[in-house]
């Protein structure tokens, strides 16, 4: 696990050079936000088929898929040069995952018709009361959402209940059950 992580962190220091994958503050306070991406993956426990929906440079779901060997991530990124790096990074530390190039509402129509997600993540990613609900028809009976978000306030979701907030180093992850339709 640790040598992933080492691996996952070179990398991105590396392509960041040439590509932006993460801004200043991210690259400055990585350390940070792997830890915080690590404790996040204690509290949530993904396993199963999870969805981290505009991954961008990988945090905080490739620490989280490096710590959750009972999940398979499904890794959705619109950027090329992006998703370029994801496949990479997924490629090197050997990780149960799948890389889609692509948006959302694209993404979805490339998913296998019987694939139902545990748990669906994202960080700070457009106005989530738009594209959540979505992914509603794409959940397990008991599926979950996790945002990650600068305020605990949570609008409410069509098909999705807030259930919980926790305060993390840099904000709240907001989590949500699905409600069956």
């Amino acid at each position: 696990m640790s040598d992933a992580l080492e691996i996952y962190k070179r990398e991105l220091l590396r392509w960041n050079e040439k590509v932006n994958l993460i801004g200043p503050e991210a690259r400055a306070n990585l350390e940070e936000h792997v830890s915080e991406a690590l404790s996040v993956a204690e509290i949530l426990k993904p396993e199963r088929e999870v969805l981290d929906f505009g991954t961008g440079g990988g945090l905080p779901a490739i620490p989280m898929a490096i710590v959750s060997p009972n999940a398979r991530f499904h890794l959705v990124e619109a950027d090329q040069k992006k998703w370029a790096f994801l496949k990479h990074v997924v490629r090197e530390c050997r990780l149960n995952s799948v890389v889609y190039g692509d948006r959302l509402d694209r993404a979805l129509t490339r998913f296998p018709p019987d694939l139902r997600f545990s748990l669906v993540t994202s960080r700070a990613v457009g106005s989530p009361e738009e594209w959540l609900p979505s992914l509603a028809p794409w959940m397990e009976p008991e599926g979950r959402a996790a945002l990650f978000q600068g305020t605990a306030d949570a609008e409410v979701m069509h098909h999705f209940r807030k259930v919980a907030v926790h305060k993390l180093q840099r904000g709240y992850l907001v989590t949500f059950h699905v409600e069956q339709q």
